[in-house]
């Protein structure tokens, strides 16, 4: 009996692991955005935590959508194989997709009409979209789930897709929070706040599907106009981390910075 708790736990661990950006990623997303935001929508975050019977604080509350998996088909974009990108608001090949999931959670957040207990929600819903829209296989192919049925060797074990939660998170930042939310803030500019913040999550979406899409990330090979699943494993080598690290770093950046922002405009509204 012993033996089949521990191996139950041992599942479970591991199985709680393959999550966007993973717990860590997203924690870290939603403390640079919560540092980064104004101080009346900090005390608001802050006001609204306070009711959650689960979280004691925001960037805490970021992996409730992961913990138990929640809407989960709003975590990602589909797009086809000859994609060049989202030119417009809807979801490529569903009714719903991470993309929509923002924009309506962030009207649920900066609506006066909705009860508090709904805002949170939309709020812990809201940072952890705008973290998962930055990943880049989360803008991805479903035939190959995006890169969930690609296999790697070397430097990260399992997919790529759990690569990229994960394993290259925590070679670019750490698992330290607190450290690497004051590491990557330390890095941004009000140059890059100012550029980054006058951008749209269609255009977020877009930026990530160019990465997912790139040579340096090995999901696909370009033949023609498709992006074709790479034959065998993916090598994940020192290379490849040392190559994709900064990019890491500047997504969780980028993301934390936009999440302000909208958390920022959406708490504005509601003292307008």
């Amino acid at each position: 009996m012993r033996i089949f708790v521990l191996a139950t736990l041992t599942l479970a661990l591991l199985c709680g692991q393959a999550h966007a950006w993973g717990d860590t990623g997203h924690k870290v997303v939603c403390e640079i955005a919560f540092r980064l935001a104004q101080p009346d929508t900090r005390a608001a975050i802050r006001k609204l935590i306070r009711s959650d019977s689960e979280f004691d604080n925001f960037s805490d509350s970021c992996i409730f959508p992961d913990h138990p998996r929640k809407r989960p088909s709003e975590h990602f974009i589909n797009v086809s194989r000859d994609s060049h990108g989202l030119t417009t608001d809807q979801c490529p090949d569903a009714d719903k997709c991470v993309l929509t999931a923002i924009l309506s959670d962030a009207q649920v957040l900066a609506s006066k009409s909705e009860k508090p207990r709904d805002r949170l929600i939309a709020l812990k819903f809201l940072g952890h979209w705008v973290g998962d829209i930055h990943q880049p296989l989360h803008v991805s192919f479903e035939d190959d789930r995006g890169g969930n049925n690609i296999h790697v060797n070397g430097e990260c074990s399992g997919n790529l897709h759990g690569t990229w939660d994960t394993c290259l998170v925590e070679d670019a930042v750490g698992t330290d929070i607190d450290k690497a939310a004051s590491d990557l803030i330390d890095g941004i500019t009000p140059e890059m706040i100012t550029k980054w913040s006058a951008s749209d999550p269609r255009d977020w979406a877009n930026e990530s599907f160019a990465i997912a899409e790139s040579a340096e990330t090995q999901y696909c090979e370009m033949h023609a106009s498709t992006c074709d699943k790479p034959d065998g494993n993916v090598q994940i080598s020192p290379e490849y981390l040392k190559a994709n690290d900064p990019l890491v770093k500047e997504q969780l950046q980028k993301a934390g910075v936009r999440l302000a922002h909208q958390l920022d405009f959406a708490f504005g509204a509601l003292q307008d």
